[in-house]
């Protein structure tokens, strides 16, 4: 069973509520806006396996010990009962967009054991305040900007800067060329992402993962229904019901790396694709 906001359970707004005024509490006076983007936003949240996906703008940037705090609170509630991913970025980083985006903190289940260490010593390893940069942001901005949810604060329209194409492109790529290795270890995932970002390459539709694999049943090839069906079939439940074999992840990674080389290439006839070859340029560097 997956939800939208709309229509998410008692226990999934109670969650998202409790982390509202749980980083109000810690933010005060910095507070601007607290966002959701991603499934729960967009529908197709699972709560088996969904992260819940938050921006929180916030007036300047936060202190040490802010962090510290907000490191607490995320340790605690992430995982119980849903994992968390949380950016915090200021009106500064905000009203001067770069990308790959610069942004105050950021937790999610990768980062817990960092956090921890930190806490257990007393270090700032991993809190302190260097300018760290995130590409995916592009992507969540402009995810939030055309899906997401405004739970608290300034409108979506007054906080967030409008994401240039090319810098959507770069940062949804790089999770693509990630997935084009990992599909075996990740197959729903990876394949839900292939053919979202397949989606916006061909048509411009910013989508969630199980809108993507719903398209995808009209828009790929017949000989991959059936992986399909998989694919969303365990996408939309608690546990993984379908196994995969190696010849129909390939055959359906191989032929939407084609498709989207071919798209990219189209871009990159223009400006706009010379602009995309240069923000993957500066990420990777």
């Amino acid at each position: 069973m997956t939800y939208s906001w709309a229509e998410s359970t008692p226990e999934i707004k109670e969650f998202v509520f409790s982390i509202l005024n749980k980083t109000k509490e810690i933010l005060c006076d910095n507070f601007i806006g607290f966002y959701l983007h991603g499934s729960l936003a967009m529908g197709g949240f699972n709560p088996a396996s969904s992260d819940i996906d938050i921006l929180v703008a916030t007036e300047r940037s936060i202190e040490i010990e802010t962090r510290k705090r907000l490191a607490k609170l995320f340790l605690t509630y992430s995982n119980n009962p849903f994992p968390i991913e949380i950016s915090i970025i200021n009106r500064e980083q905000l009203k001067k967009f770069e990308h790959p985006s610069p942004y105050d903190f950021h937790f999610s289940e990768f980062w817990r054991a960092r956090y921890e260490e930190d806490l257990s010593v007393g270090t700032c390893k991993h809190l302190n305040r260097e300018i760290r940069r995130d590409p995916d942001l592009a992507a969540h901005i402009m995810i939030t900007t055309h899906r997401g949810i405004c739970i608290e604060g300034k409108s979506i329209g007054e906080v967030f800067p409008s994401i240039p194409h090319s810098y959507y492109i770069s940062s949804i790529m790089e999770d693509f060329n990630d997935c084009l290795e990992n599909i075996f270890e990740n197959p729903v995932y990876c394949t839900l992402n292939f053919i979202r970002v397949y989606w916006y390459l061909s048509e411009g539709i910013i989508s969630s993962k199980q809108e993507a694999g719903t398209w995808g049943f009209s828009s790929l090839p017949k000989e991959m229904t059936r992986t399909l069906k998989k694919v969303n079939h365990n996408y939309s439940h608690k546990y993984d019901f379908y196994d995969f074999k190696e010849e129909e992840l390939l055959a359906i990674r191989d032929y939407i790396a084609s498709k989207v080389q071919k798209l990219i290439n189209y871009h990159n006839t223009n400006r706009e694709g010379d602009k995309i070859n240069e923000c993957i340029k500066k990420v990777k560097r």
